[in-house]
């Protein structure tokens, strides 16, 4: 099987174009390809399929072999591997995920793709679409106790769910400890992904994630939209921020004209490969 590895500032996936291939079983592929020194080693596996209500299909497997709803740094990926591959000639194109209808504006530069806008749709905040066990109208700034400490969330669904919470500082967050306990959380039916955010100043923001079903990321791209909507709902910061993650920078607007969240920010190739079984 043909497949090729990208990364969107760190978050990398293996790509497989399902145009030309088959994966039989995906969760399977996605725990054994994925595996540091054993496999390719990744966050997950990515297939790239033919879409009957879209340009192109998009479904992503976390690195446990569970299926999420949707990657903001896989879809970039997606967005580059297609135009660079002559799957199309478009610079606006459209991708079916389980997290909802994409549309991606290529930015390209002498027949590459130099960085991507995706947009990611309007954040979902009633907490039982998130879904949460929580109630009210929305989750700001909720009060949790994990290990004697309180963490204060505030959750919201861009496609997936997500628990974001404000730190001075997210590199002394212990994230594998933690992490862990609040993805598995008794108030996340389906797990959460988890992201720890600075507010450096209004327009600019810090963070570390930790991710539903893969651990800790270098970049999640849903998790950095639901961390704009949290901050601005939190009076944080502005409407239009850069996100500083792990693996690199994101730029993030959150339209207060149709409620959706953009994004814009690089995709890389790192090789082509086979995948003899």
């Amino acid at each position: 099987m043909k497949f090729t590895k990208m990364h969107g500032i760190g978050n990398d996936y293996i790509y497989v174009n399902c145009f030309e291939e088959v994966v039989t079983d995906p969760s399977r592929m996605a725990l054994v390809m994925s595996k540091q020194h054993f496999g390719v080693g990744s966050d997950g596996l990515v297939l790239i399929e033919p879409d009957d209500s879209a340009d192109f299909g998009m479904r992503i497997f976390n690195s446990d072999g569970s299926e999420a709803e949707m990657c903001g740094n896989a879809l970039r990926c997606i967005g580059k591997y297609v135009y660079e591959r002559g799957m199309t000639n478009k610079t606006q194109i459209t991708v079916n995920t389980k997290g909802g209808l994409k549309v991606l504006e290529l930015h390209v530069e002498d027949g590459k793709v130099v960085s991507v806008t995706a947009d990611m749709g309007s954040p979902e905040l009633t907490p039982g679409n998130i879904p949460t066990t929580l109630t009210g109208d929305l989750v700001l700034k909720h009060r949790l106790q994990i290990l004697g400490q309180t963490y204060f969330i505030t959750c919201v669904n861009m496609g997936n769910p997500h628990a974001v919470i404000f730190v001075r500082d997210p590199e002394v967050v212990n994230l594998p400890e933690i992490g862990p306990i609040i993805e598995n959380h008794p108030l996340f039916p389906r797990r959460t992904n988890v992201e720890f955010v600075r507010i450096i100043d209004r327009g600019i923001l810090q963070m570390r994630v930790w991710e539903r079903g893969a651990g800790e990321t270098l970049a999640c791209g849903t998790g950095a939209s639901a961390a704009l909507v949290a901050a601005v709902l939190g009076g944080l910061c502005d409407r239009s921020v850069q996100m500083k993650l792990t693996g690199g920078n994101l730029n993030l607007t959150w339209n207060a004209e149709d409620n959706h969240v953009y994004q814009t920010g690089p995709a890389a190739f790192v090789f082509d490969g086979t995948w003899i079984e």
